[in-house]
């Protein structure tokens, strides 16, 4: 991957940027998501925040190698701080990090966001926290997307400001619109956890130690929302 040449898993990502969007990409890593979106013509401006300074630096190198300096801001910043009210920014990506991480950047710059934008978010993992976060902040899952690649299953949310709208807990568990799609990928990733969580229940069993009966109560339900979307 480069900045030409984009993973399966960003591509899916590009494709819920709008035309022309002023695109904040937080966590940019190499700064490969808007170098490329940039090359293709099909954003108008981009800031990419780091909070680390070796990626930083590689994102830097990476816009000033394209000869986009002036059109890419790359920014020292922790989350969405790296957001500036004269950027007029209206897409925001954050991508591959946990769910609980995006949920915590979204709450702690709350301040940054003016509602308006579209949020392309692509968790590694706790999706459910992040649903909570984006249902409790008027946020409406407009999309939702399930890949694997390279044996991973890689989730993508996108969201904009709306009508208040309500999810119940299994839709916030597998996502509201994945739900209804019932993609092949969706289907394999929730066989393959349920196996996961009949195992995690029958570990508990023979454990030495008493679990929890929280703990093993809320495996068991997890493992009866899977069974019973599957069946």
């Amino acid at each position: 991957m480069n900045e030409q040449t984009l993973s399966m898993r960003l591509e899916r990502v590009a494709a819920h940027i709008p035309a022309d969007a002023r695109l904040a990409d937080i966590g940019s890593d190499h700064g490969y998501l808007p170098v490329a979106l940039m090359r293709r013509g099909a954003i108008a401006a981009a800031v990419a925040g780091e909070l680390a300074s070796t990626p930083f630096r590689s994102a830097e190198r990476t816009v000033r190698e394209s000869g986009l300096e002036r059109r890419i801001t790359v920014r020292l910043a922790n989350g969405l701080a790296a957001i500036e009210p004269g950027d007029g920014i209206t897409a925001i990506s954050i991508c591959g990090m946990g769910g609980e991480t995006i949920r915590d950047i979204l709450d702690s710059g709350k301040a940054r966001l003016n509602g308006q934008e579209r949020l392309i978010l692509q968790p590694n993992g706790g999706e459910q926290p992040l649903r909570q976060w984006l249902m409790e902040n008027g946020y409406r899952i407009l999309c939702e997307e399930l890949l694997r690649e390279n044996r991973f299953y890689y989730e993508i949310i996108v969201a904009e400001r709306a009508e208040p709208v309500m999810y119940t807990a299994e839709e916030l568990y597998f996502g509201p619109l994945q739900m209804q799609a019932r993609s092949p990928a969706f289907l394999s990733k929730w066989q393959r956890m349920l196996r996961h969580k009949q195992q995690t229940l029958a570990n508990f069993a023979q454990a030495r130690q008493a679990v929890p009966e929280e703990k093993v109560q809320d495996v068991a339900q997890q493992a009866r929302w899977i069974s019973e979307l599957l069946a």
